[in-house]
């Protein structure tokens, strides 16, 4: 299978005005103005297959923004090279155009004072859609997003969570086969999360199209994607299946326990309570080390549970353990 995206040797660097402190210093920089060099991006290579969701994720600054607007033509590499659907973006950025939808959390592509719904009509023109695939995909995203309560209302009175599901829907309208979503679920509620999340889902399955999700959301990728791109300081440092690095740095696992009685003390093998209120225990183990099922054995054996759950770590934390603990421990770490 040819990939949709392909991402070879890409780099990005900057030259940013180097400032001198002091009234001497600013008079020197307005004579003689001196730069230094941010790299941004650095060596990075990766494809993706078409109908893949995939997290592009890592701290601020790592490069994440500056690789997302090179691969939508906003940005030039300075070194590598780019593909999307076959095209170098910033080469014919019109035509790159037709082909990705771009959500940006902070930002909008509606019309601020206009009503929703011409903001959609508008976007038809653009993209050239015809009428009758236009009339399709609003029947769909209206069902599934809900936007008949508020289309006739002007897009600078919506909620960020309408606004959201708005701006997905207009990405979508001329049937991109790629879509960035950069923060899609930035600001929203629990419930409105969902609604987002489920409708990614959907699309990605029934259409069969490409996202790229970057995110500080780690739910997010963990209910989305099944592979997620790792770079830290410009520079790729994993690129595989999210459960692979579950399995190696989430080996801790939480056992939670409801006994029939309370102030109980749980002396058990393998495992560790650090949480306990009333008859709820919650006991740490390494799954490495002990099972649940013996762990679950030890306390029947002298107590009765009433109920009991086995908590996996979320990725969220383990993620963060990484960057605490190193790369070196990655599976299949990236040579960088």
């Amino acid at each position: 299978m040819v990939p949709i995206i392909e991402v070879e040797h890409l780099m990005k660097d900057f030259k940013i005005a180097k400032r001198e402190t002091g009234f001497a210093g600013a008079i020197r920089s307005l004579v003689k103005r001196e730069f230094i060099t941010k790299e941004a991006v650095k060596d990075i290579s990766f494809t993706i297959e078409e109908g893949e969701m995939v997290g592009y994720i890592g701290p601020n600054g790592a490069g994440k923004s500056t690789t997302i607007k090179m691969l939508t033509g906003i940005l030039v590499p300075s070194g590598g090279s780019v593909r999307v659907n076959g095209i170098i973006p910033y080469e014919n950025r019109q035509k790159n155009a037709k082909n990705i939808g771009v959500v940006f959390g902070q930002r909008t592509q509606l019309w601020w004072d206009l009503p929703t719904i011409e903001s959609f009509e508008l976007l038809k023109e653009i993209y050239q859609v015809s009428n009758e695939r236009y009339e399709e995909n609003m029947a769909t995203f209206t069902d599934i997003l809900g936007l008949d309560e508020f289309l006739d209302t002007p897009v600078r009175q919506l909620s960020l969570g309408q606004r959201m599901r708005a701006d997905i829907a207009a990405s979508l309208l001329h049937d991109p086969p790629i879509l960035f979503l950069d923060e899609p679920t930035i600001g929203l509620d629990v419930v409105a999360k969902e609604k987002m999340r489920t409708f990614i889902k959907e699309i990605n399955k029934e259409r069969n199209i490409t996202v790229i999700l970057t995110t500080h959301d780690m739910e997010d990728i963990e209910k989305l994607c099944k592979r997620m791109v790792l770079i830290d300081h410009g520079q790729k440092v994993y690129d595989g299946e999210i459960s692979v690095v579950k399995d190696r740095f989430g080996k801790i696992r939480t056992l939670v326990v409801d006994l029939e009685e309370s102030d109980c003390i749980l002396q058990l093998s393998g495992g560790k309570v650090f949480k306990e209120e009333g008859n709820r225990y919650w006991i740490h183990f390494n799954r490495d080390e002990v099972s649940a099922s013996e762990l679950i054995a030890q306390i029947t054996s002298t107590h009765n549970i009433k109920d009991l759950t086995v908590e996996e770590p979320e990725i969220e934390s383990i993620i963060s353990r990484i960057y605490q603990e190193g790369f070196q421990d990655l599976p299949n770490p990236v040579k960088v």
